[in-house]
Order: C-alpha cells, then sequence, then structure tokens
C-alpha cells in the first residue's frame, strides 16, 4: 500500500514541484523586473477571480469521484450529463467573471482592463470543463502519470513564458496573465482528445433535469466548502486593498504566500493520491487504515514545513534579488507552517464528503472562512498585512481539527488525537519562527535531529499499523 500511495504522491507531487523549483531559481532574473506593485495588482485581481472560481464547477467535482466508485459500471453517463450541464453553464460564468474582473482591477492597470478579462476567460469560453473531466478520469483510474507529464511540460512552459514576458519583453505584471492564458488553453487541448475521443466521455446536453437536480441538491452545500479555501487563502489580499493598505504591501505579502504556496500544493499532491484509496477504506469501513495513512502524512509534513521554515532565511538571500522582498521571509514562515493542518483535514472531511453529508462541511471550513473574515476586519487596521497573516493560520487550524468533533465523524471507530496533533503544530511553528534566526552550526544541528526522529517515528507507527 504504501509503495503506491508513496509513488503516486511522488508523481502527483513532484510533477508541480519540478517547475517551480524551476521558477524559483529565474526569480533572480525577473524580480529585477518586477516590483511591489506588480505582484500587489496581479496579487489583487488574483483574488477577485479566485472568489468566484468556486462557482465554475458548482461543486459537482465530488459527484465525479462519488460516482465513479460508487456506480463503476454507470459512472460514464453520469459524467457525459455533467459535462454537458457544466459546458453551458461556464458560458454564464464567463460572463459573471468579464463583470467582476472590470469592476475591481487597480486603477494603475486599468489601461490593460479588457486584455486581462479576455486572457483570465479564453480557456473557460472555448473548452469549459474539459480539464476537469480529464483530470478526475486519470486520478480515479490510477493513472498519474498522465496527469504529472502534462504538470511538468506545462508548468516549465509557464516558467519559460514568465521568464520570456517579464523579463525579455518586459510585461511587467501583464506577463503572468499572457503566459496563464496560452497555458491554460494548450493545457486544455490535450486533455480535449482522450476525454472526448479516446474514452467517450462526450458532453450530453439533453441530461435529465430531474438528476440533474438531485446531483446540485448534494453539490451545492460543497460550494461554501470549496469557496471557504479561497476567502482564507487569497481573499485577505482584497481585504488588504479594500482597506487602503498599500499595493506595494500587499504585493510583499502576496510574494511570502508563495512559498506557503509551494506546501499547499504538496497538500493538493497527497490529496489526490490517497482519495481513490480512502474511498475504497471508507467502502469498507476500515478507518484505522486511513488514520494510519493522515498520521504518516502528518509527520512528513511536520518534518517538511520545519525544515524548510528553519532555512528560509538563508534562501530568501540566495535567491530573492528585491530588498523589499527579501525581508517578507517571517511572514512566509508562518504561512508555510499553517498547511500543517492539511493532513488532519483529510482524516475528518473526507468521511463526511463520501458519506454525501455536505451540509455538515459549512461547520467546519464555512465556519473558519468567516473566522478568517471577522479577524481580518477587526485587525487590519491595527496589524496591518501581519492581521492577514495571524487570520490565515489561525483559520487553517480550526478547519483542519474542528470536524473531529462533529457527532457525524462518530461513525469513526478509531481516535485521531486531534488535540495532540494540534498543540505540535503550534509549538513547531513557534519553535520555525525564531530557530530561523539562529547560527548555522545550531540549524544543521536541528535539521539532523529532525529528521532522524521524523524518519524513527514514520518507520514506528507503520511497523504498528497492525496493532492499530
Amino acid at each position: 500500500m504504501y509503495k503506491k500511495l508513496a509513488s503516486h504522491t511522488l508523481i502527483y507531487g513532484l510533477s508541480p514541484y519540478l517547475p517551480r523549483i524551476l521558477g524559483l531559481f529565474i526569480l533572480p532574473i525577473i524580480t529585477k523586473d518586477l516590483t511591489t506593485l506588480d505582484y500587489g495588482i496581479y496579487g489583487v485581481i488574483l483574488a477577485y477571480v479566485a472568489a468566484i472560481e468556486v462557482l465554475k464547477d458548482l461543486g459537482l467535482n465530488m459527484i465525479l469521484y462519488n460516482s465513479f466508485t460508487k456506480m463503476p459500471h454507470q459512472f460514464k453517463w453520469m459524467w457525459r450529463s455533467i459535462y454537458g450541464f457544466l459546458t453551458l453553464w461556464n458560458l454564464g460564468y464567463a460572463v459573471i467573471a468579464a463583470a467582476l474582473i472590470y469592476w475591481i482591477v487597480p486603477p494603475e492597470a486599468f489601461k490593460n482592463v479588457w486584455i486581462i478579462i479576455a486572457l483570465n476567460l479564453l480557456p473557460i469560453v472555448f473548452f469549459g470543463p474539459t480539464q476537469l473531466i480529464g483530470r478526475v478520469y486519470f486520478q480515479m483510474k490510477e493513472k498519474p502519470m498522465e496527469i504529472a507529464v502534462r504538470t511538468v511540460i506545462f508548468g516549465v512552459l509557464t516558467i519559460v513564458l514568465n521568464l520570456y514576458t517579464i523579463s525579455y519583453l518586459k510585461m511587467g505584471y501583464m506577463g503572468w496573465f499572457w503566459s496563464s492564458c496560452i497555458v491554460g488553453l494548450l493545457t486544455n487541448i490535450s486533455f480535449w482528445y482522450p476525454v472526448n475521443i479516446k474514452y467517450k466521455l462526450t458532453p450530453i446536453f439533453n441530461f435529465k433535469w430531474k438528476q440533474m437536480k438531485r446531483n446540485l441538491s448534494i453539490s451545492l452545500p460543497t460550494v461554501p466548502h470549496y469557496y471557504s479555501s479561497y476567502i482564507i487563502q487569497t481573499s485577505d489580499k482584497a481585504m488588504l486593498s479594500a482597506m487602503n493598505v498599500s499595493t506595494g504591501e500587499i504585493g510583499g505579502y502576496n510574494f511570502a504566500a508563495t512559498f506557503g504556496g509551494l506546501f499547499g500544493q504538496l497538500g493538493n499532491a497527497l490529496g489526490q493520491a490517497v482519495r481513490p484509496l480512502f474511498n475504497i477504506y471508507y467502502k469498507s469501513n476500515n478507518y484505522r487504515k486511513v488514520r494510519e495513512i493522515i498520521f504518516v502524512m502528518q509527520l512528513l509534513f511536520f518534518t517538511l514545513t520545519f525544515l524548510a521554515s528553519l532555512w528560509l532565511k538563508e534562501i530568501f538571500s540566495i535567491l530573492v534579488k528585491n530588498k523589499e522582498l527579501a525581508t517578507t521571509y517571517p511572514i512566509a514562515i508562518i504561512l508555510i507552517m499553517a498547511v500543517n493542518y492539511r493532513p488532519m483535514y483529510f482524516g475528518s472531511v473526507n468521511v463526511l464528503i463520501y458519506g454525501e453529508k455536505t451540509k455538515k462541511l459549512l461547520y467546519v471550513t464555512f465556519i473558519a472562512s468567516l473566522l478568517c473574515v471577522v479577524l481580518n476586519f477587526s485587525l487590519i487596521p491595527v496589524w496591518g498585512i501581519w492581521a492577514a497573516v495571524f487570520s490565515t493560520y489561525i483559520s487553517f487550524l480550526y478547519m483542519g481539527y474542528s470536524g473531529y468533533f462533529l457527532k457525524e465523524f462518530k461513525v469513526v471507530d478509531v481516535p485521531f488525537y486531534p488535540l495532540a496533533w494540534l498543540v505540535a503544530t503550534l509549538v513547531l511553528t513557534v519553535s520555525a519562527y525564531f530557530a530561523v534566526e539562529l547560527t548555522l552550526i545550531f540549524k544543521f544541528a536541528i535539521s539532523l535531529g529532525l529528521l532522524f526522529v521524523g524518519v524513527f517515528l514514520t518507520k514506528k507507527l507503520i511497523n504498528k499499523r497492525k496493532n492499530g
């Protein structure tokens, strides 16, 4: 089991990391041609676009996952119906997105507003949910290489296009939008043939409305659930802008947040790798196996995030050639350590999703996002960008652990010890924040010690899995 899980996680995880690592190496080049204003403009627009992006799929991706497991001989009809419905819906979504971008684009970028709108919406208008259908199909068929190859190729292409548009053509923030549009179109094209021709998952436009209404009654409550990730991770930039924090300061915060995003991508990779496996274990009520996997993932996250945070000052000094951006490493540490919520989050939320208790997700994710908003509006006038940092961290912790205290989780017959993992997360975060300023010899000693402890505990956990 672990060999397969590890290989799939590495494939899902390393495939986006290879271009991201390449992206780190070009930072010294492109940061010479970018300002905090560029990061601020891009971050604000991206924040608002992400605000409604969850509406693009209306939560129907959950129906794709569940129908594959629960109705293995009929899922294609369900998928084709959803494909047709979302293709039509995405046209309406594009109109809504265009109006939003026009309304919120910062004054410094208004001269490019129509180009920005077109670049954001062309892949959606031409291809609809094609990429979604293809990715979920390969994920549930346990064919990670189909996704990984595309991720690497188009990820590297994104980096090359960013380098060309930003540092050669000197396009500033517009370089990101052009790169995203080109890569978005090419990615959809790569999925179109296998989805529509090879596997015959062509869209059905005369779908049954009764069945679609039932699907939507299950999926729509997940929209606030998925929307919460936007509110916690991205809306803070929109709120900072609305509360008159300078675009330059927002740009610095946005830059630091990209490093937290690197570990968020690892969390996404783990989620993709374990989703098919978890569904099998849920079907047989084997929660002990689920707990075992969750605990191993949590130890892995603790080790990687702490080590990265410990050495982040040195990493910034090497990679970042902009003095303003180089000073943001303390912010990045908190945002990196915040991502440690992710493995334990899988352990509770996936139980609710598989059981189609979607309304109960609101008690976890919606309240977490509401907490984030309240903290931001209360504290940003006092603490500025640091309010956004701590509101993100606190909200993620709530989202990661609150699900274990819902009565719907009582169907799970093994303990997950959420409070113990929560305390460990807090202790490691405080330690990382202060340890980053230690001398190199102390950092080497801590790194070796942590690696030893992490490997020892992981092996011990795996070896004792039969005893629970």
